[in-house]
């Protein structure tokens, strides 16, 4: 029996479940009385309560069973939920939520005085015959007009105990609704001793319980075993049957191991989901990337040898290490909805404490990503989100002043784009104050005093970090410690945020461009002199040779003339400082990346590859333009270009350029169509 792992699948569970009724009662604050929600809110405490009665955790049953008095009136319509019950609830959730991460009631003493303030606030909306679970023998959700002893018995099934189930639990939960008056275990045969099996469970129950619960309540105890248990109830005063035969019973006489089916219980339950722990699915991924290099080795083989068969049962091999390869990242791909979802209670919170009316928009909640992007982003976004709510919406009467709803939006959005995420961050606000912004970073010494920028220039100043123009520091805002957060983070995730803010009553909106995992990508390679270099392929757009005559033409400038589009260059050569002589022929990779293109110029073209992305070590780390590395079926190292980053110092470039000089008179970075 592995209690651990159990009580591991109960923090697990209750944490889900939690995170549900935090977001079911949201849900209810915008449509209020709606049945359904009500009826899933109290199902999330009782199926919490219930879970922590097995596993005796009596502070945890103590506190939701009076929040699940309350729950069950709401879903009786005996009372109505408003703004402050709301309020109340959401922090009744908060408690369970650190009550359950205590596994001994004896270290939760720290936790009670918060208890027991807030179960005094939960009085007013209790039943008047409501007591505490402790001192009660009746059940508040379920009450029967029979009072008396109820003779339950229970036969566990000869699994449960390696399933980490612990009988006693549900016999001290029994308890909670009444008085115990007698347990006594059912006659049952044992296994010789030389079948006998430790692990397994040979017991069964007899429980005469007095108490006035209904058989509904009753039944709810054992709600959690699942199908490893079988139960007979008896009501008050009727008449007393056999001993139930115990399914485990031929098979316990006769000493036979085999366990019975236990999908042939009482409640049978589709399986949907399977909880795998995250170190074992990175596990998966790292092997998946070893295999992806060893398959790229044996396709070299196979080319140099010559041999026909050989190269055909190279590309068999290929092909399917590319399904295993994809099926792996698709167990790591979640949705980005429910990161989003929990930005419901941080604006809600914000816009209370802010004096402010703001609603939550959210759209792309489907959008799917690679689950450690997904909790690395978390910090990001909430350093945006309550920017957004603090700095960008105005207070209502701001907003009245300028004809605008006094109800202001934070809007989140994800969508795909060249096989990366975007995820945008936005405000229907008054946007960025230039000026202000300006005459802070002079004051900080950020910026010269006749320095000539540009609004994104200006903007991007915000990332800097201790960069603040809040004049008066508050628990949100005025610290200079946020956004600078922001770009590392993003950046350490191979991603980059931009600022966008169209002006007054235009609003601001952070778009965050994010690769849609960081284990294994489709590239192209390329080389360069003795160098080799992978583009992510989704980003290629095409490859051409540069003619003689281009390369004429562009050898003092720094783009070409493609079928009659200016195409920006950026030569890997120059940019990595690659040595070697220049060779006669070269080749074109145009590139795409957040609607702009760029031709990247290589020596040689290697055609595509499956490539496992290496982080690049410390001393590494910190050059531009490079994402990674990965090892290729040769065992020579190859760098993986950051296509976005390049074509970023691009437009950098560019915009220096056409300041010093008549902004016709140069081209604009291509933008895709």
């Amino acid at each position: 029996m592995n209690m651990d792992l159990a009580l591991q699948t109960f923090l697990d569970e209750s944490r889900e479940l939690l995170s549900d009724m935090e977001q079911i009662l949201l849900d209810l604050e915008t449509r209020p009385g709606e049945t359904e929600l009500q009826n899933a809110l109290f199902r999330c405490v009782h199926t919490v309560k219930g879970s922590a009665g097995m596993f005796g955790l009596d502070h945890v049953v103590n506190f939701t069973h009076v929040v699940e008095n309350v729950l069950d009136r709401l879903r009786s319509d005996e009372i109505a939920l408003n703004r402050d019950l709301a309020n109340l609830l959401l922090r009744c959730r908060d408690h369970i939520s650190l009550l359950v991460e205590v596994p001994e009631p004896s270290e939760a003493a720290h936790l009670d005085p918060a208890g027991e303030s807030l179960l005094a606030e939960l009085v007013p909306y209790q039943s008047p015959s409501a007591t505490p679970v402790t001192q009660s023998a009746q059940d508040a959700t379920e009450v029967s007009d029979e009072s008396g002893v109820w003779r339950i018995r229970m036969q566990i099934h000869i699994d449960a105990l390696r399933h980490g189930m612990d009988p006693l639990g549900f016999i001290r939960f029994l308890g909670t609704l009444g008085e115990l008056e007698q347990v006594t275990l059912i006659d049952q045969a044992l296994p010789a001793l030389d079948a006998f099996d430790p692990e397994a469970c040979y017991l069964g129950f007899a429980v005469s319980l007095r108490t006035s619960a209904s058989r509904a309540a009753i039944e709810d105890v054992f709600e959690f075993a699942g199908d490893l248990y079988q139960l007979d109830i008896e009501a008050p005063g009727q008449p007393e049957k056999s001993p139930i035969q115990s399914p485990n019973q031929d098979q316990a006489q006769t000493g036979e191991e085999e366990p019975a089916d236990p999908t042939e219980g009482r409640r049978k339950k589709a399986v949907q989901h399977l909880r795998i722990q995250a170190d074992k699915l990175d596990k998966l991924i790292n092997l998946v990337g070893e295999l992806v290099i060893a398959s790229a080795s044996v396709s070299l083989d196979a080319e140099r040898s010559g041999d026909t068969t050989a190269r055909e049962s190279a590309a068999n091999l290929n092909l399917l290490v590319e399904e295993i390869r994809d099926s792996s990242l698709d167990l790591r791909m979640v949705p980005i909805g429910e990161t989003f979802q929990r930005f419901q209670r941080v604006v809600r919170d914000l816009s209370s404490e802010l004096g402010k009316d703001i609603e939550l928009i959210i759209t792309g909640a489907d959008t799917e990503l690679d689950k450690t992007v997904v909790e690395k982003i978390a910090d990001p976004l909430t350093h945006l989100v309550r920017n957004a709510c603090d700095h960008g919406v105005e207070m209502p009467a701001a907003r009245a002043e300028k004809g605008k709803a006094t109800r202001g939006r934070v809007h989140l959005n994800a969508y795909h784009e060249s096989g990366a995420i975007v995820i945008e961050v936005s405000d229907d606000g008054s946007g960025l104050n230039r000026d202000r912004i300006l005459a802070k970073a002079e004051q900080r010494d950020l910026i010269k005093a006749d320095a000539n920028l540009t609004d994104q220039e200006v903007f991007n100043l915000i990332f800097e970090p201790g960069f603040s123009t809040v004049e008066q520091v508050t628990n949100l805002s005025g610290r200079g410690v946020g956004m600078d957060v922001v770009r590392r983070n993003i950046e350490s995730l191979r991603g980059m945020v931009e600022l966008v803010s169209p002006g007054i009553a235009g609003g601001t909106t952070f778009r965050i461009r994010l690769p849609l995992t960081l284990a294994i990508i489709d590239g192209f390679l390329a080389r360069v002199g003795d160098a080799t270099y992978v583009v992510p392929l989704e980003m290629v757009v095409e490859c051409t040779e540069l003619s003689a005559e281009q390369q004429k033409i562009s050898a003092n400038q720094d783009y070409i003339n493609l079928r009659q589009e200016v195409l920006p260059l950026i030569r890997l050569r120059e940019q990595f400082q690659v040595a070697g002589e220049l060779r006669r022929r070269q080749n074109i990779i145009v590139v795409r990346h957040g609607g702009q293109k760029a031709g990247l110029i290589v020596d040689e073209l290697l055609g595509e590859h499956q490539t496992v992305i290496k982080p690049l070590s410390g001393i590494f780390a910190h050059l531009k333009g490079l994402s990674g590395s990965t090892i290729l079926g040769s065992g020579q190292v190859a760098l993986i270009l950051d296509v976005p980053a390049l074509i970023h110092q691009v437009a950098q470039k560019e915009d220096v350029a056409n300041r010093g000089t008549n902004h016709s008179a140069r081209p604009r970075l291509s933008a895709s169509n």
